[in-house]
């Protein structure tokens, strides 16, 4: 007798999410299946991983990452420009770390200047972060959301504590909005809730549970993103059935098996392919749990990212 496959039946859809403009936008989701079963469903669109680049100099950055773009990471624009085109990068994320009041507290106004250049001088989909400050990033993406109006990028981070303006802002100017909570699946279900009764069309919306390292948590996020997985898809939780993102490199390039020297524990080898390591199984781990979009920092963590999604699809 043949072997035959068990296949589960799913009822729900994530939902598909095109951003950019013309001819360089970036699709992900769409599938009817959990992540990479393709004999189970369809998975119409590949994980998309963007390239992060911040509007100031990664002082925060350990020097195994940093020295990477130490020619081009004091200007955001020549930092874009070399994602896209040495790179190779399918998209952008920039992080406008500067306007944090504890970093160099910079305006608005100043957000929006940078955002306006970076666009004009690439072709890809841009993603468009704050500082994670929740009351400086509402009128800092209210800016940025302005000077990127035609552009069809992602804003966020939308929170429970300035979804609001910052949903208003995404809807006025017809970018999609990213959803974050703080890992547990019925807070981010409310956060998407609160934001469609706002009249944000949920085709738009893209759910950031929050991400871990590996060894920090990551099996706890690799639940959630899972349980929420599972309501879209299984139990068709039309509330959870946006895209996922996993905002990978800046919680990877922070833990100490990034930034510990190696002469402090030469048992753990070389620090560069130690950090390489932790970013792109980290990342992975993401993409299985159901993660649509990653935003990473080292480009050859996203070159093995990349192969894994490959070979799994």
């Amino acid at each position: 007798m043949a072997y035959v496959i068990p296949k589960e039946t799913y009822t729900g859809r994530v939902l598909e999410l095109e951003f950019g403009k013309a001819l360089r936008t970036a699709k992900v989701g769409g599938e009817n299946t959990l992540p990479f079963l393709s004999f189970e469903g369809e998975l119409p669109n590949k994980p998309v991983i963007a390239y992060e680049i911040q509007d100031t100099l990664p002082d925060d950055w350990p020097d195994t990452v940093k020295n990477l773009y130490a020619d081009v990471s004091n200007n955001p624009v020549k930092w874009a420009k070399y994602c896209q085109d040495e790179l190779k990068a399918q998209a952008i994320a920039i992080r406008l770390v500067s306007t944090h009041p504890d970093r160099e507290n910079r305006s608005p106004e100043d957000a929006a200047k940078t955002v306006k250049e970076v666009l004009s001088a690439i072709d890809v989909p841009l993603i468009i972060l704050g500082s994670n400050h929740i009351e400086k990033d509402a009128p800092v993406l209210v800016a940025a959301a302005q000077a990127a109006s035609g552009y069809n990028c992602i804003i966020g981070k939308a929170q429970e504590g300035n979804y609001k303006t910052i949903t208003a802002a995404a809807m006025a100017h017809n970018h999609k909005l990213i959803a974050m909570s703080e890992l547990d699946v019925n807070l981010s279900k409310q956060l998407n809730i609160l934001i469609t009764q706002m009249g944000f069309d949920k085709t738009r919306l893209i759910t950031d549970p929050m991400c871990s390292a590996l060894g920090y948590g990551l099996e706890y996020t690799y639940s959630v993103i899972e349980r929420i997985r599972i309501a879209a898809l299984l139990q068709n939780d039309t509330t959870m059935q946006s895209p996922i993102l996993g905002d990978v490199g800046m919680y990877v390039w922070k833990v100490k098996e990034t930034l510990a020297p190696e002469v402090d524990v030469p048992l753990w080898g070389s620090l560069e392919d130690r950090g390489i390591a932790w970013e792109a199984l980290t990342a992975t781990a993401m993409l299985i749990a159901g993660a649509n979009l990653l935003i990473m920092r080292h480009p050859k963590a996203v070159e093995t990212v990349g192969k894994v999604i490959e070979e799994l699809i």
